[in-house]
This record gives structure tokens, sequence and C-alpha cells, in this order.
């Protein structure tokens, strides 16, 4: 018995030791609100439109960005079918599905992909430079992609996202 109570107050004395660091953070009402971007995707390279358009969804243009909080804006991809790649991309690049089914797996080339919705071209690039949890599935729902130069949301007045900039 006595054993333990020098047990318990040598934590105590090592616990009271310690300095406790607290993280500073912006309280969240204060937060920057969400804006809506445009980006026309005609003749841009894809990696390096997925990375900016990332960027925009997590929130790392603002100097609110905090990574645990939902700080990124509304970003509207124009022109998706106009996407380019480099090299030899366009016939060597694989994208796979598999449904969960013996012999389900798929493959679709980039030009197959492309052809059948160029929509998914752009959704599995960003997705894979975006958190991979439930954070990173509600920025995707900020994210909306058109084939065309057409987009229902002129209401929402979307800022043009010009080259090299957000």
């Amino acid at each position: 018995m006595p054993d333990e109570k020098k047990v318990s107050t040598t934590a105590a004395q090592k616990s009271s030791r310690k300095t406790v660091r607290v993280r500073l953070s912006p309280i969240r009402g204060n937060m920057e609100p969400a804006k809506w971007f445009l980006v026309d995707a005609k003749n841009e390279v894809l990696g390096r439109l997925a990375t900016r358009i990332a960027r925009i969804l997590m929130g790392k243009n603002k100097r609110t960005y905090v990574p645990y909080w939902e700080s990124g804006d509304y970003v509207i991809v124009i022109n998706a079918s106009e996407i380019r790649v480099t090299g030899k991309k366009s016939s060597q690049k694989m994208y796979d599905h598999y449904s969960g089914y013996p012999g389900g797996r798929r493959e679709y080339s980039f030009e197959k992909l492309i052809a059948k919705d160029p929509r998914e071209v752009v959704r599995r690039a960003v997705v894979g430079m975006i958190p991979k949890n439930r954070l990173g599935d509600r920025m995707m729902t900020h994210l909306l992609i058109y084939p065309g130069a057409e987009h229902r949301h002129n209401a929402q007045n979307p800022t043009p996202v010009v080259e090299g900039k957000k």
C-alpha cells in the first residue's frame, strides 16, 4: 500500500512539471465565407489543374487555413472534355474499377474514359490530392465539373481562376 501512494505522487509530480502547449487557431466563427471559383480546363494539363483545384477545395489559399476544418471554397470546372495530358499518357494511362466480385475488375485507358465521361477523369485526379477521410468526402461535394462551357451556377457569381494563381 505505501508503494502505491509513492508511485501516484511521483506520477503527479512528473505531470505537474510538464508544460502543455496550446495550439492557437482561428475561431470558426471568424472563418472567411466560402467563395465560388470558375476554372476553365481547356488545353490545361490534368495534373497541374488538379493541384490548383485541390488547393482551393482544401482552403490552402486562405490565411485562415486549418487542416482539420472544412475551410475550402466551391470550384466549378468547365470544358473538362478538352483537358490534355503530356507525353504518351493519353494511350498509356490506365484507370481501373473493381466491383468487388470475382472477375469484376475493369480497366479503361485515358482516351476511352475521356470519351465516355470527361468529368470522371478530372474527379479522379482531384480525389487523389485531397485527404482520404470524411473531410475529404465533404470537400469533394464542393467540386462541380461540366464537360462543356456551360454551367448552371451563374447566380453564385464565380470568380474566374487565372492560370498560375490561386
